[in-house]
């Protein structure tokens, strides 16, 4: 059965298709409760330490975060003549962040095609799935590239440069229009598609830079962490501290059989942080960032949940 047919199939039983997915809601609830549940046991602690202005910052700057990086997703299907209100993006993105604490790395574009077919009602499902991973490979490289860049600041880091800038480019050689083209058409032809054009090389790289300033912003939220637990980091640092988050981001999409990337996203971001501070902030920022993460993905989900009912009553 084909994914064409899968679609066709679900869409013929609605019963079914609605339990579906409250099944995978309530499953996708249950692993962000335990996640949270974990996170804040073991953050307590900190918390009861930590300066309250500074961590409020932190939490904050990574809501600011999240609200930011999906105007580049809209722009991109605005590109591909598909136009999402802000909230309903949104929303969308806020479900597939949601969906990435079930184990598998499908659950986060299924999730995001679903929602915004559900919320926005748009259907064409292989354009949706490409600017998907258009964004993941932007994030990605833009990740890169800020964490090689601000090397300039914080020399002696022990990372693993060359496999950085082979992933990099590998990611910018898939979307390249000869290698994007024939390889999404292949990838995407079960859904339907027929024929997808790779963005505009200028929008591509707009977008590129738009990336590079988004992981500045969750590098300030690592900043407010570090100052939360007494480490006197500099302003200096926060380029760096962008690229650790994107770093651990990256590990976490790798580590597909973790839930939302447990364990390998903190490992990964302690281990460079001991370069810009001692052992116990380093630790104890890894515990924050995930506790921040959880919870702001958490509570905009609701309140994109709550801000479409009073919309649809209205």
């Amino acid at each position: 059965m084909n994914a064409t047919a899968a679609l066709q199939y679900f869409r013929a039983r609605p019963r079914l298709t609605k339990g579906l997915q409250l099944t995978l809601l309530a499953l996708t609830l249950l692993f962000c409760t335990w996640a949270v549940r974990e996170q804040w046991a073991k953050a307590g602690p900190l918390l009861e330490k930590a300066d309250p202005a500074y961590l409020a910052l932190a939490f904050a700057v990574v809501a600011v975060y999240y609200l930011v990086f999906i105007l580049g997703w809209i722009r991109m299907l605005e590109a591909w003549e598909i136009r999402v209100p802000y909230r309903v993006g949104l929303q969308a993105e806020m479900v597939s962040m949601l969906a990435k604490y079930l184990p598998g790395g499908v659950w986060t574009p299924v999730a995001r095609t679903v929602a915004l077919r559900r919320y926005g009602g748009v259907t064409d499902t292989p354009t949706v799935l490409a600017s998907i991973l258009v964004e993941a490979c932007l994030s990605a490289i833009s990740g890169v590239i800020v964490f090689i860049v601000s090397l300039a600041w914080v020399p002696d880091v022990h990372a693993p440069l060359p496999a950085l800038l082979v992933f990099a480019l590998l990611l910018a050689t898939l979307l390249h229009p000869r290698i994007f083209r024939p390889l999404s058409n292949r990838l995407l032809k079960p859904f339907g598609a027929e024929e997808i054009e790779p963005l505009p090389f200028p929008l591509t790289l707009g977008l590129l830079l738009f990336y590079c300033g988004t992981w500045l912003i969750a590098g300030f939220a690592v900043y407010f962490m570090l100052r939360s637990l007494g480490s006197e980091v500099g302003l200096a640092t926060i380029p760096y501290l962008g690229g650790v988050s994107a770093l651990g981001a990256i590990v976490a999409v790798l580590a597909v059989f973790a839930p939302s990337g447990l364990g390998a996203r903190e490992a990964s971001m302690y281990g460079l942080l001991l370069a810009v501070t001692t052992a116990g902030p380093a630790l104890g920022v890894t515990l924050l960032n995930r506790l921040a993460i959880t919870l702001v993905e958490v509570l905009l989900f609701v309140a994109g949940v709550v801000g479409w009912r009073l919309t649809r009553r209205a």
